[in-house]
């Protein structure tokens, strides 16, 4: 599921909405699941992991990205991204079209 090899476990965040298949919670390889930080549910809908969608999402995630809970939990990864090495953990196949692909980008946008 995850390649979480090498990187310390304090440093390792779930970010997706949904809970992944075949992992248990209390043997989680990751120290917290920000699920509030993944695309609403109908923004995830509507992308349905379709590449030629992925700008529009892309625009459409940052948005949401910027207020509220969302937007703290950056500000958090960001933070702790500045003194720490900071591991994504996605559930997805396409690592370069996905939400957590748009979150690495907001925090090196900065």
């Amino acid at each position: 599921m995850y390649d979480c090899r090498g990187a310390d476990p304090r440093n390792r965040f779930l970010v997706d909405r949904l809970w992944p298949r075949g992992v248990s919670k209390a043997e989680a390889p990751f120290e917290e699941w920000l699920r509030d930080i993944a695309p609403t549910p109908g923004l995830r809908k509507w992308y349905s992991h379709q590449v030629e969608k992925y700008p529009e999402f892309a625009a459409r995630y940052r948005a949401e990205l910027s207020s509220g809970e969302p937007a703290r939990l950056v500000r958090r990864l960001r933070e702790l991204s500045a003194a720490n090495h900071v591991v994504l953990l996605t559930a997805t196949k396409d690592l370069e079209h996905s939400s957590a692909a748009v979150i690495r980008d907001q925090l090196q946008s900065l």
